[in-house]
């Protein structure tokens, strides 16, 4: 390795960012995107293993890691640990990615864009996984061998987890890192995923909203039954889930079950979001600022507050009518909370709920999927300031603080089950079309991570003069 005669922390952000000019980068996450892994879908399962085997693997012994393989039978994949341990005094950081996509969803694509053939176009690069979250560990990776390649060594212990299961709930991880706790012991997570707050505003956030799928259903008999010979003598299943799901939300989307709302906001949380504003970029759809909690900012609504959302509903088929009187009724919502919920209690809140509107015959089946819970770092602690720190030394202005994001991440098992400080910088926005058609990385967050990213690493090594 090719040391510079004078290492500085200018000479680290440049080398970062000649990954991105010189083309490399780009074809590092063109290769990897190729790769359909896809952690919903069994037959990826090779592919999978492929993206840790043939693409992190080799950068991580390049860069002089050892690496550690796990398995668990619940995990669609394998779980990749990566460690260089430079001095066991010395501090040590963890760092969190996943190598899974969802479904790619090839026809809802625009013309020209595939979601396994990177593309770039207007400044971004579009493919899945470009912004979720293959694009995102790329970046941390170059600025890891950029800081390496200029100082020769990073002045701190760096560990790197990548699992293969984070778009199917992450199951198997928060086990795994109970049981191997002290192979993933560390003074603090840095990681990165998710958006940030808006395209031109760099961020940090500190946890990440829980997330609960909850399934109703109402099931009346077999068979559809002609409209105008049984309407008025057989009840309908679809109004009866229609007023149970007002029962639950609001008219302008305001969820009315106490229990699945945190109460209150805490006064740091609340004086946090007072300094961050919800912007849209070009391509966004339009903000309804009548829509959520009534009294609440927007940035609470999303990082403060508890949204319950109906994702999903069917009762009949508007595509082939029958006019008749449909014999079920589904719907599957979903609960984002902030710390301070109680989610044992969600689910009996909202059968009380229903029973009390008179509804006992909508039923709330098993949820399929597994549920994120909660979490939220110590809004004043050293390393939020650090990281902020190295962060406005890079860019010239302070990064967006947020309490939590507003979607959800297995940052629980970092910060509960570790009692980690956790830390996310994102390098992506809201507008990326993750879990969509056309999800894409703006060239211009790729670069500007590189250069944040090389800037933090650098000083976790050479930490400024206080």
């Amino acid at each position: 390795m090719s040391l510079d005669p004078a290492p500085t922390r200018e000479g680290a952000i440049a080398a970062a960012l000649e990954v991105l000019d010189s083309g490399r980068f780009k074809a590092d996450l063109a290769r990897r995107v190729a790769m359909p892994t896809v952690s919903r879908e069994g037959a990826h399962g090779a592919d999978l293993q492929a993206y840790l085997d043939r693409e992190l693997v080799p950068v991580f012994d390049c860069l002089g890691f050892g690496v550690r393989v796990f398995r668990r039978d619940d995990a669609p994949g394998a779980f990749l640990l990566a460690s260089r341990i430079e001095d066991p005094a010395l501090p040590t950081v963890l760092m969190y990615g996943h190598g899974d996509v969802v479904t790619g969803l090839a026809e809802a694509w625009s013309p020209g864009l595939s979601p396994f053939q990177m593309t770039e176009r207007d400044g971004c690069w579009y493919g899945r996984g470009t912004a979720d979250n293959k694009g995102q560990h790329s970046v941390n990776l170059a600025a890891i061998e950029a800081v390496l390649a200029v100082s020769g060594a990073l002045g701190f212990n760096l560990k790197m987890l990548i699992e293969m299961g984070e778009e199917c709930g992450s199951p198997g991880l928060a086990a795994l890192v109970a049981e191997e706790a002290g192979a993933f012991a560390a003074d603090m997570l840095i990681a990165s995923d998710g958006p940030r707050i808006g395209l031109d505003q760099p961020t940090i956030f500190l946890g990440a909203r829980g997330c609960m799928d909850i399934h109703l259903e109402v099931a009346a008999r077999e068979g559809f039954h002609h409209s105008g010979n049984w309407g008025g003598l057989l009840a309908n299943p679809a109004v009866e889930l229609a007023h149970a799901i007002a029962a639950l939300i609001g008219p302008t989307g305001e969820c009315l079950v106490p229990e699945l709302t945190p109460g209150a906001i805490p006064d740091d949380v609340r004086q946090a979001l007072s300094r961050c504003t919800i912007q849209t970029a070009p391509g966004d759809p339009d903000l309804d600022p009548w829509w959520g909690a009534p009294g609440l900012s927007q940035a609470e609504r999303v990082y403060g507050w508890s949204t319950l959302e109906v994702l999903e509903i069917e009762g009949g088929s508007i595509a082939e009518p029958l006019n008749a009187i449909p014999p079920r009724a589904r719907a599957r919502l979903q609960l984002r909370h902030p710390v301070g919920v109680d989610t044992d209690a969600v689910l009996p809140a909202i059968r009380r709920r229903l029973d009390d509107a008179g509804l006992h015959r909508v039923g709330i089946l098993p949820a399929d999927g597994a549920a994120f819970p909660a979490s939220r770092s110590d809004l004043d602690n050293e390393w939020v300031r650090f990281v902020a720190a190295s962060m406005q030394r890079t860019l010239g202005k302070p990064p967006v603080i947020l309490p939590n994001l507003g979607g959800s991440l297995p940052n629980a098992i970092f910060a509960d089950t570790l009692g980690l400080p956790t830390i996310w910088v994102p390098h992506s926005y809201p507008g990326c079309g993750q879990h969509g058609a056309d999800e894409h990385l703006p060239i211009g967050i790729a670069r500007e991570g590189l250069a944040i990213m090389a800037g933090i690493f650098w000083d976790l090594g050479h930490p400024p003069p206080a």
